[in-house]
């Protein structure tokens, strides 16, 4: 109750189990303007993503920069497909030996660079791949994984439901936020890659959940 008077007098955001000054909600911001933001844990995150792969022979990768940066690292030495609604993913993957792209079609949001839409959703009917690496604004621990984007959450849950593993590519700074649109629980994925800012506290409650966390 007393949580409750000073979130509605503006003083600090309710949290679960408590309350914060600093706001939990993540902002729609320009993928311009995000690239710059944590940029070296991005890159280490990526490269952690890249082991992953394996034998494997088609991959998706989501919008957002951290999955881009996972983009400009790989390097496949046998063929590979990939799978994007990221039109800076498919541009960056378009000229690399022993790699197909399959760029998602529909209308481009300026924010993302990344297509939206029932048209992406209707084509993603017709596909199966084996790991999806996805980035998020948020992972709350109740609430689930989260962007803050409502036409593209629609598409990550189709891209969530083709995918046999799904992976979580994001920062410390993404824990205990929230987004607008959520894309799944916490129950439908298979790995989160993230830096090793994540409380220990944090850590083992997801791996609790028979999630596997790699430190970046």
């Amino acid at each position: 109750k007393d949580l409750k008077i000073l979130e509605d007098k503006n003083l600090l955001f309710r949290t679960r189990g408590g309350g914060s000054i600093n706001n939990p909600y993540a902002v729609d911001r320009p993928i311009n303007e995000k690239e710059f933001i944590n940029t070296d844990v991005k890159q280490s995150i990526a490269k952690k993503a890249i082991e992953l792969i394996g034998n494997t022979d088609s991959i998706m990768i989501g919008s957002g920069t951290t999955a881009y940066e996972f983009a400009k690292a790989l390097h496949a030495t046998k063929n590979l497909t990939v799978i994007t609604p990221a039109v800076k993913v498919g541009l960056e993957l378009s000229d690399r030996p022993n790699m197909d792209v399959f760029l998602l079609g529909g209308m481009i949001r300026k924010n993302s660079s990344s297509v939206a839409g029932s048209h992406a959703i209707r084509t993603l009917e017709e596909i199966s791949c084996d790991i999806l690496f996805i980035g998020v604004d948020g992972i709350d621990l109740d609430f689930g994984v989260t962007i803050s984007n409502l036409p593209e959450a629609s598409l990550n849950q189709k891209m969530i439901e083709t995918a046999q593993t799904v992976v979580i590519l994001a920062d410390s700074s993404k824990f205990d936020r929230r987004g607008l649109g959520k894309i799944c629980g916490l129950d439908q994925v298979h790995y989160i890659i993230t830096d090793n800012k994540v409380s220990d506290h944090t850590v083992r409650a997801i791996t609790e959940r028979g999630i596997k966390v790699i430190l970046a």
